[in-house]
């Protein structure tokens, strides 16, 4: 690897006997097999010699976050580097990321001390019990599980504990969010019921006093109190517009947005839809819900179908990945879990939209609407979008893959 990244014997040997060689030659394969261009690498390999020697690392050694800062800042200094200007910030944060990831992929990073509350175990019962008996999806588990986590992080503050919580305890809990304003009366009722829903938990392990959860009750919340206001057709029309070019992002982009508003889908099905679940010869998407991970089919349209197979084709990286949508730079892995969401609410911001619910569940809501203004009943909206049944036992209303073919079909096509 080092041949490949540097062209004078001297310097190549200089990295070949340098400390750590081997680790530092195992991370920049690592990072070619992800699509790191030859650039990077180097910069990394320079990185990584330049953390070496500032910190006089053995093998044995563990690093801290301080100590890689306190070398990236040494190494700025303009006096300590071949450059006529010292490295600008942008540099210096690209240096401790670079050398952050080195040591964590070869088992050196000492991560920071972060006190933790004494309830770990029962943390981590409670989220087993949410995937195995709940059948909740990893994001609701993890967020579920912050919110206990924080609540216990509170009452270790104050040495109460699980045993010896009441109700007083709770309330102060979530009047804190209530008094700072940080949190909106649906996210306080939220929180609650999510530490009610623990509490419930806890009284069948007797890990506390019975009658808590009984008695958590969370804020109300009005159904239309804030009612979110959707993309409009021109505003659609618009999103679409900053599109059309021949750019690999906005190819891809373009791909993303056609699924979200001829579907109304969510942001993380959109980002967790996989390869296989194309199927061209049928004509058919096949989309998990985020939530709860029940599967829907869904007609494809050929707008859709064609802008999907135009990414693939011009701009989609080969890769072990089954994603459909991959980031465009290095790591090549799939869109992270706000990616999509950023990238709506940029191009919204494009066009001039700056109101709160910019991102894609307003598409999703701008979807509903148009359904809803050209006919189609409730029920026929909530299957389409995947919405729970409340009549039905089971966790979705399933629906008849014909009869979506015809919502399909109503003139979506005509709003692209």
């Amino acid at each position: 690897m080092f041949e490949k990244l540097f062209s004078c014997p001297a310097t190549v040997a200089n990295y070949k006997t340098a400390p750590l060689a081997e680790d530092r030659h195992s991370y920049l394969v690592h990072c070619a097999n992800r699509g790191y261009k030859q650039r990077t690498l180097r910069r990394i390999a320079q990185h990584q010699l330049s953390l070496v020697k500032r910190l006089d690392l053995q093998a044995d050694d563990q690093v801290s976050l301080g100590q890689i800062e306190a070398a990236a800042n040494q190494w700025a200094k303009l006096d300590q580097r071949r450059s006529t200007q010292s490295a600008s910030a942008e540099t210096v944060k690209n240096f401790i990321f670079h050398g952050t990831a080195w040591l964590k992929f070869v088992g050196r990073y000492q991560p920071p001390h972060k006190p933790c509350h004494a309830h770990v175990a029962e943390v981590d019962a409670y989220a087993q019990w949410m995937r195995d008996e709940r059948g909740l999806s990893e994001p609701t588990v993890n967020n579920r599980c912050k919110v206990i986590n924080w609540f216990f992080d509170w009452l270790s503050e104050r040495d109460i504990a699980l045993a010896a919580t009441n109700l007083t305890d709770i309330d102060q809990f979530l009047i804190r969010y209530q008094i700072s304003g940080q949190c909106t009366r649906r996210t306080i009722s939220a929180y609650a019921q999510c530490i009610r829903i623990f509490f419930r938990f806890a009284e069948q392990r007797r890990w506390c006093q019975v009658g808590i959860a009984d008695g958590i009750i969370p804020p109300r919340v009005f159904r239309d109190q804030h009612v979110p206001r959707g993309f409009s057709r021109a505003e659609v029309l618009a999103l679409l517009a900053t599109t059309e070019g021949d750019r690999p992002t906005d190819l891809r982009d373009r791909a993303i947005l056609m699924l979200l508003i001829t579907y109304g889908l969510r942001a993380g099905e959109v980002r967790t839809l996989q390869l296989d679940d194309l199927d061209w010869t049928q004509n058919t998407l096949k989309v998990r819900c985020s939530k709860v991970g029940h599967t829907s089919n869904f007609p494809l349209s050929r707008s859709v179908g064609e802008s999907i197979i135009r990414y693939l084709r011009e701009v989609r990286p080969q890769s072990s990945h089954r994603a459909v949508f991959l980031t465009l730079k290095a790591p090549l892995v799939p869109m992270g879990r706000t990616a999509v969401t950023a990238m709506v609410r940029q191009r919204a911001e494009m066009i001039g939209i700056t109101r709160k619910y910019r991102g894609p569940h307003g598409l999703r809501h701008g979807t509903a609407q148009y359904l809803l203004d050209q006919g189609l009943s409730m029920k026929q909206i909530g299957d389409y979008l995947g919405h729970r049944s409340s009549a039905a036992t089971s966790v979705y209303a399933k629906v008849d893959l014909n009869a979506l073919r015809e919502v399909g079909e109503l003139s979506l096509e005509g709003l692209l």
